[in-house]
């Protein structure tokens, strides 16, 4: 996948807020802090003779300028209407983002990687829900107002998830630094 590096300094203070909102008492698997990043493009699996080549055309995310961002709200993914399975962090981004999508669904497609048919929603993945949540864990959440915070993300980097009996972990394939 491809994916724009969130600050350390800005996961740490998204990280701050859940704990105020949810103190540690509750038993959830969050997202690791080093896994939470914005996916651009989900890539799938790529065979490893093409791979280099996909990191060459990818080198054009380094004519971008580096990306305003801006936290907005949380929000959920649900299974059904009362099961959520994902809590996400939604982000407001300079509108390049959207061109830079369109070019990486574009170039990526030369290497017969689908073009994404959904519209881009920007946002962090920091919960993955498996079992039943408190009755008031989605108003927690839903209701909160987030303070207004500001970054600049300055990375995107095409990265590899490996799936082990303990989960995913990603290995950075390619790091492209934007001016």
């Amino acid at each position: 996948f491809v994916a724009l590096i969130i600050p350390d300094e800005t996961k740490n203070q998204i990280i701050q807020i859940r704990k105020e909102l949810l103190p540690g008492h509750i038993k959830l698997r969050w997202e690791d802090n080093s896994k939470i990043h914005l996916t651009l493009k989900f890539i799938g699996e790529v065979k490893e003779d093409i791979l280099e080549s996909i990191t060459k055309e990818l080198s054009f995310l380094e004519h971008y300028q580096k990306i305003n961002c801006r936290v907005e709200r949380f929000g959920f993914f649900f299974k059904t209407k009362a099961e959520p399975r994902i809590l996400w962090l939604g982000l407001k981004l300079d509108n390049v983002i959207f061109s830079i999508v369109d070019q990486l669904n574009q170039r990526l497609s030369m290497f017969s990687i689908p073009i994404e048919k959904r519209k881009f929603k920007a946002h962090l993945t920091l919960l993955r829900i498996k079992n039943d949540v408190p009755k008031d864990f989605i108003s927690k959440f839903s209701n909160v107002e987030l303070p207004e915070f500001n970054f600049t993300a300055n990375e995107i980097v095409l990265m590899k998830s490996e799936l082990s009996s303990s989960g995913s972990t990603y290995k950075e394939i390619h790091k492209y630094y934007l001016k």
